[in-house]
């Protein structure tokens, strides 16, 4: 599994209300909630990002209320993975339970920028800034996780199951 895309980042402690606004959670329709992803912290994020696309930010990205919105917002805005730093426990989970892709790795949450071009590669963890040539170890997935995700999530990891 790879990932490529156009580097959204942000910063320390994005939480759930701004990934996706409380007043939006009236719908479970994972395209009505990308059409407001992250619009508190960043107006233009659903008219500039596009499929593939990857979200970078600091420290305990997700953290806050432990709705699965957030992450179901995020993969249906169409962004393929998100690297931070650290995330909130209970939104790591959740990103898993709904197959999107994320990956903890310092180094690359403090040197990737805005705008660069980066691949991800699932099965190594190598995290490569293409804008800037520099690689990045971040923890690969285990083939079970990889599953999960391929799978779209554990729901359908679980019903498709042999």
């Amino acid at each position: 599994m790879k990932a490529n895309g156009c580097v959204f980042k942000y910063g320390d402690n994005v939480d759930t209300d701004v990934i996706i606004p409380a007043r939006y959670l009236n719908s479970s329709d994972p395209a009505e909630l990308a059409k407001h992803c992250m619009e508190d912290i960043d107006k233009n994020f659903v008219s500039n990002v596009k499929k593939g696309d990857i979200i970078v930010a600091d420290k305990n990205f997700g953290c806050g209320s432990s709705r699965e919105h957030a992450p179901i917002a995020i993969k249906a805005a169409g962004v393929s993975c998100v690297i931070a730093e650290t995330f909130a426990r209970i939104f790591y989970r959740n990103a898993i339970n709904i197959g999107l892709p994320i990956i903890e790795c310092p180094e690359a949450s403090k040197k990737i920028k805005a705008g660069d071009q980066v691949d991800i590669d699932f099965n190594t963890g190598v995290i490569t800034d293409q804008t800037t040539g520099e690689t990045f170890q971040g923890q690969a997935f285990p083939p079970f996780m990889q599953k999960i995700i391929s799978e779209g999530g554990l729901i359908n990891y679980i019903n498709h199951k042999e």
